[in-house]
């Protein structure tokens, strides 16, 4: 297939889910033990919703959503962190767009940028960098976030920085790596998984083998999953297959992007700029160790957290906010007590609801009728 239309098209959904149906049943699971599936990446929690995939397969097989999304994982000190920073003189602290409105302890940088901090959106770390050019007067700070699918970009622009000698220009680091918080999940006993739909983007960087404990340790299927409903109908045809051969890899859907070696551009960018921290703080998993990536040494003109005093305190969730269990599999977004009601995208009280890549919005967007008889359900 060549063409998005293709890998939407509903008679060949049709088709597949024919199929995923008759792998269950030859399986024998059903709707009192269903095979539980996480969907590692926030960008698939959306498409399962957006195109209704949730409402179509059959109740033998639920769909868990995991901790992918990068701004939801963000704990609460951090964004105050960040807010510190923003709000010093002379400084323009740029970030992507769905980091404004993720509440603080206090506000959000949206609430701060309207009490006059210069906080600007941008689409890339080199938009920042250009910034800095611009203004040399000012101290441009670039709110890196995310997981390897932007680390290497942020790793990229660092270095260019240091060869131009751009002496305004400072990251604060807030990147990710998923194999340690993949690690988080499989070790905690509460939470049963049976199989996983693999981050495409993220594996485009860091290439296949790293996932491989997944299967080897934990007896666990792994799909790296495209996007597109029927890239997401296709990968759990491949886990069911799996399960019915009674074999254990990791296996390569999203073949027209994914390369199994990853980018080895990309990996030597983020070897050279980046080192794992001691540990990290995320939001509903605690801290977990070696899953954070701050600057190495050699970087440390262009650190922010050097530059800059900083709060550097853990704050906890609003005690109404669930977002934690919802990020870790725990419940659905629906189970939270606030969702729809005190927390939605206009009134967040947790990062899930806002985010584009957030679990509560994908469930608060486009799958409101099917949350609701959830809830009468449980009345």
């Amino acid at each position: 297939m060549r063409f998005v239309s293709e890998f939407r098209d509903p008679a060949t959904g049709k088709k597949v889910l024919q199929q995923i149906e008759q792998q269950l049943r030859q399986l024998g699971h059903d709707a009192s033990h269903p095979l539980k599936i996480m969907e590692v990446c926030g960008g698939h929690t959306h498409t399962i919703f957006k195109f209704g995939l949730e409402g179509m397969l059959p109740p033998s097989i639920e769909l868990v959503h995991g901790p992918g999304c990068p701004v939801c994982v963000l704990p609460v000190g951090r964004l105050d962190d960040a807010i510190a920073i923003a709000s010093q003189p002379d400084v323009i602290f740029t970030t992507f767009g769905d980091t404004l409105r993720v509440p603080g302890s206090q506000k959000s940088l949206l609430q701060c940028k309207a009490e006059g901090a210069d906080i600007r959106t941008v689409y890339s770390p080199t938009d920042a960098l250009s910034l800095a050019r611009q203004h040399p007067q000012k101290k441009v700070v670039f709110f890196g976030i995310g997981f390897e699918t932007t680390a290497p970009a942020t790793a990229l622009t660092l270095l260019q920085a240091r060869e131009e000698a751009v002496s305004n220009f400072s990251v604060f680091c807030n990147h990710i790596t998923i194999i340690p918080t993949l690690e988080a999940i499989l070790a905690d006993p509460s939470l049963r998984i049976d199989g996983f739909l693999g981050p495409g983007h993220v594996t485009m960087v860091i290439g296949l083998e790293p996932y491989t404990f997944v299967c080897d340790v934990h007896k666990k299927p792994f799909v790296i999953s495209g996007f597109e409903p029927l890239d997401v109908l296709q990968s759990l045809v491949m886990l069911l297959e799996q399960f019915r051969q009674g074999r254990c890899f990791v296996e390569n859907q999203y073949k027209r992007l994914v390369q199994p070696q990853g980018n080895r551009v990309a990996q030597q960018a983020m070897q050279t700029v980046f080192e794992a921290r001691e540990h990290f703080e995320w939001r509903g998993l605690g801290s977990i160790p070696h899953s954070g990536l701050r600057l190495r040494e050699a970087f440390s003109a262009f650190d922010a957290e050097k530059h800059f005093a900083i709060p550097a305190q853990q704050v906890a969730d609003p005690k109404a906010c669930q977002c934690g269990d919802v990020l870790k599999g725990a419940i659905k977004p629906w189970q939270c007590k606030v969702f729809g009601t005190a927390c939605t995208p206009e009134t967040p009280i947790g990062a899930c609801m806002v985010s584009s890549e957030g679990a509560c919005a994908a469930y608060y967007n486009y799958g409101r009728l099917s949350t609701s008889r959830k809830l009468e359900a449980t009345r």
